[in-house]
Parts: structure tokens; sequence; C-alpha cells
């Protein structure tokens, strides 16, 4: 199977994303990334977009289903948001969006800060086993893996993708 080029398919969904929030009349979205590699994509979009606040990032490992099933993680390091996301619109990033259940835990952590005006979700890769009705608004790539396979993204510099 071929992976796809992370620095190509970064530089196209950002370009992506600047269309999408200009036709959806967004201005000073709030970009947020999901520890880890999701604010490694999240910074690359930045680069971009240049948005005001940067890049905020959220650690999910106390919002999740399966937390007592796992234990946590021993690299939580916290989520950091602006003091408040009432009313803003928040570009949410993921490296790879699969079962859904990552990005309800990260949606719950935000409505724990405030009730935002909008979540645009944007991934880098979609693998697309759900087992919640959560998509992507925006996606770098869609990627059909046989059972028991999974990628990796590894980085921050370079930003690589593997497959496991």
């Amino acid at each position: 199977m071929n992976l796809p080029d992370i620095e190509t398919t970064c530089t196209e969904l950002s370009e992506r994303l600047v269309t999408y929030l200009a036709e959806q009349q967004i201005d000073r979205p709030l970009l947020v990334g999901i520890r880890t590699g999701g604010v490694w994509v999240a910074d690359r979009l930045q680069e971009k977009l240049q948005t005001e606040d940067g890049v905020s990032s959220l650690d999910i490992s106390f919002y999740r289903d399966d937390f007592t099933r796992h234990g946590l993680h021993p690299q939580v390091k916290g989520s950091e948001l602006p003091d408040s996301i009432e009313d803003r619109h928040i570009i949410l990033v993921d490296d790879v969006v699969m079962s859904g259940r990552t990005i309800r835990a990260a949606m719950n952590e935000l409505f724990d800060y405030g009730r935002p005006a909008s979540i645009t979700l944007v991934c880098l890769l979609d693998i697309g086993r759900r087992e919640l009705p959560i998509q992507p608004d925006l996606c770098g790539a869609a990627l059909t893996l046989s059972e028991g396979q999974l990628v990796k993204l590894t980085g921050p510099q370079p930003l690589t993708l593997t497959l496991a």
C-alpha cells in the first residue's frame, strides 16, 4: 500500500481549509490540535493560516471512554486553551480519525471549557472504521487498511507516516 506524502497532504489540506473558512465566513478561528499527532498537523496548518491565537492543544486522556480499561497514558501533559472558547469557531485537528471515539472525547472536553459557536473537524487521514457517527469536515486522505493494520504518525520534524 502506498501511503500519501505527508507534506503534500498537509499543504493541500491547509489550502482547502482556507477556502472552507472563507466560504463559511469564519474569521478568527481557534486552531485546536489533539495531542500529539493532531498538534503536529495543526502546527503545519497554522503555517498557512497564521491564526491570531496560534495552536491550542487538548490532551483527552481523562475524557477517553476506555480510561478505566487501559489506565492513564504516562505522557499526559494537560490541555492548553485560551481562557474562553465561548462563541469561538473551533477548528479541531487530529492526525487520524478511525472509530470516532477520540473526537467524541475531545468535544466533551471542549464543552467543559465553554460553548463554541461551531466545531470544524479536520484530520490528516481517515481510516473509516467508525464506531460512532462522527465524520471529518475536511480530510487530507482516506485509507482502506486490512484488518489489524494501523498507521502511525511520528514527528514533529519531519512528519512521517508508517504502516504497522
